[in-house]
């Protein structure tokens, strides 16, 4: 048994990964999946199509590597975090579609928590902030608006669970309702510090315990795939969120070691070894994830328009046709321009935490074109993340952050350009690693860990593998003007809040 599938189980996407035990890939299947927009701000999945997108992307791949369930060692699950689904206990039917990460109906909800005094005790014990980004809110939302929902609940009739926690207990016939402390860590309703579901943060968000899952490890012994599924029981043995499983996967086990995916957005992590660090700069402290009872934390940044930024592009203004165009236009931009693009098409993320503002473009002349905004949409991306890294500095001032190393994966790091002026940017080295699929990656680890196919995580950690190491190549002077420009750029689109909901 030296194979382990991973589940990816994404916003748009469905993937499967079958990896060997020296960690190549031997097959890959993926499908999209229909997204719902019921109105401004929701943004909804049909948890049968995750479920159905799943299975058909696992039989794909087991079939396309040419091994059968009894070759497969484990199947780790990775997944969209935060999104919500509310359940029948006795029939596994959803009682509303899923509440997606992105979706904003509970702002009402974030601003009365808010209003009542109860950001302190809940940013405490969760390290998150209040906002409609995480779980728990959505659960109320389920529970207030299907009707009979709260009664039912009460009555232990309806079970919770994030996407990774809903495909367990579908991959295990209904007999198996768990998750794993990453994904806890972004419900609002868990204490970080005591690895436990609080009840004081269950009373303030109004969600019954009964509706919860167990919390284990990120690699354990989660139960067993029904034989039918896929021809045989397979043991599910990890589950990590995508963000702490990509964190995973770049083999980022050291305090002060840092990745950076990324995809439509964009999630920086920092680990902070055991000890969770209270941020004074708006970044979350999360759970990287739990080994043998052991949480390691991390400090964590959003953005939320990273590679939406380049779709912008090409399907919003249509000046490209590929994404990969981007960088070579970019490249033949007017040195003489400075063109700062803030992309805060849905408000800012970290640090900023202002979901009202919108984007703008600033220093454009009547010769700025199509070249000059692929630099500004390719370089925001360098800036947004910069201002992720000087806020991790400055909450973690250790000799170790000043000098670290930026590992980065997803989409868009397959432009030379954009890493390369990331490393000029942050003056620091930015390392891409030969294999991109880290999200897949750190899930099958946690499930090979468990099943005793990969090694503890130092040795593991020695599989990682450098492509290619961008340098810093900008003058000290350059560097400063172009970040103060950004900064200038910032403070004028966060000027331009009026505080309209």
């Amino acid at each position: 048994m030296s194979f382990v599938l991973a589940i990816d189980q994404g916003t748009t996407s469905s993937r499967a990964i079958v990896f060997r035990s020296d960690i190549s890939i031997a097959a890959r299947a993926q499908q999209e999946f229909p997204q719902h927009f019921p109105a401004s701000g929701w943004v909804e999945h049909e948890p049968e199509d995750i479920w159905t997108s799943t299975v058909m992307v696992c039989r794909d791949a087991i079939e396309q590597a040419g091994i059968g369930p009894k070759d497969i060692a484990a199947i780790g699950i990775t997944n969209q975090r935060e999104t919500t689904v509310v359940w029948d206990r006795a029939t596994g039917q959803a009682v509303h579609r899923a509440i997606v990460w992105q979706d904003r109906r509970t702002a009402d909800i974030c601003a009365k928590l808010k209003h009542d005094g109860r950001e302190p005790v809940i940013s405490q014990k969760t390290g998150l902030i209040i906002d409609p980004y995480f779980s728990g809110t959505k659960v109320a939302w389920i529970l207030d608006h299907v009707p009979g929902a709260r009664a039912r609940a009460a009555r232990g009739e309806l079970m919770f669970g994030t996407v990774d926690c809903y495909l367990l207990w579908r991959l295990t016939g209904g007999k198996v309702h768990a998750t794993d402390a990453t994904n806890a860590s972004r419900t609002l309703l868990f204490n970080i510090h005591t690895g436990q579901w609080d009840d004081e943060l269950l009373e303030i968000i109004g969600v019954p315990r009964s509706m919860l899952p167990e919390v284990k490890d990120s690699s354990a012994r989660f139960g067993e795939s029904t034989p039918d599924l896929f021809g045989g029981a397979i043991a599910i043995s990890g589950i990590a969120g995508d963000q702490q499983a990509a964190t995973i996967g770049q083999a980022c086990f050291r305090p002060g070691m840092m990745k950076s995916t990324y995809g439509t957005g964009c999630f920086a992590l920092l680990n902070t070894g055991t000890t969770p660090v209270v941020s004074k700069n708006k970044l979350l402290t999360t759970v990287a994830y739990q080994l043998e009872g052991k949480r390691t934390y991390a400090l964590e940044g959003s953005i939320f328009v990273a590679g939406s930024a380049v779709q912008w592009l090409r399907d919003g203004l249509g000046i490209i046709k590929h994404a990969a165009e981007t960088g070579p236009l970019a490249d033949q931009s007017d040195s003489m321009q400075s063109v700062y693009l803030v992309p805060a098409f849905v408000g800012m993320g970290a640090p900023y935490w202002n979901p009202r503002v919108r984007g703008a473009l600033f220093g454009l002349t009547r010769n700025t074109g199509p070249a000059e905004l692929a630099h500004a949409a390719l370089e925001s991306v360098c800036y947004q993340t910069f201002d992720l890294w000087a806020a991790m500095r400055a909450d973690w001032p250790s000799s170790e952050v000043a000098s670290v190393v930026l590992r980065v994966d997803g989409g868009m790091t397959a432009s030379d350009w954009t890493m390369q002026r990331l490393a000029d940017l942050l003056d620091a080295p930015v390392d891409r690693p030969v294999i991109q699929e880290t999200t897949a990656l750190g899930a099958a680890y946690l499930a090979g860990l468990q099943a005793g196919v990969y090694p503890e995580p130092t040795k593991f950690a020695d599989n990682w593998r450098l492509e290619h190491r961008f340098k810093p190549n900008m003058s000290q002077a350059t560097r400063e003007r172009k970040l103060a420009g950004w900064a200038r750029a910032v403070k004028g689109v966060l000027a331009s809040d009026e505080g309209e909901g």
